[in-house]
């Protein structure tokens, strides 16, 4: 984790140079700030830097990670991540609501008006997938 911070710090620092620098270069080649790039290049140092800070933080609260651990197992790392369903189709359906929406949202409202009730229905299956039939838990 150690590599990580030092990484986004370095990034962080790195674009607010380039902030730096885009802004320098804009005043000596138009003769005015471009506002867009210097903001893009500002927010990406920030992002950067509250990145690096929360890792900080994090790594302080929890201590080092069993991955920074060289002498550690596989299974030391193992955490508990859930149930699946192997055979769901709910997944697939739920995939063609969201790419009917988009396409609709490209080509016409109406599209994805109409496709909003299957993403309903999509959702609601794959969550209640584990409550009824087959999977039932």
């Amino acid at each position: 984790m150690r590599t990580h911070i030092v990484i986004y710090w370095i990034l962080g620092i790195f674009q607010f140079f380039l902030a730096a620098l885009y802004t320098t270069w804009n005043l000596i080649d138009v003769g005015r700030i471009e506002w867009f790039g210097t903001i893009a290049f500002i927010f990406g140092g920030g992002f950067m830097v509250w990145l690096a800070f929360y890792l900080e933080l994090l790594v302080k609260k929890q201590g080092p990670l069993i991955e920074d651990n060289d002498d550690a197992d596989i299974d030391d790392g193992d955490p508990e991540i859930g149930h699946f369903h192997p055979y769901s189709w709910w997944p697939i359906t739920l995939a063609l609501a969201i790419s009917m929406i988009v396409l609709g949202v490209a080509i016409g409202f109406w599209f994805a008006y109409v496709s909003v009730p299957l993403l309903i229905i999509s959702v609601t299956g794959w969550v209640f997938e584990g409550y009824r039939g087959a999977s039932a838990r």
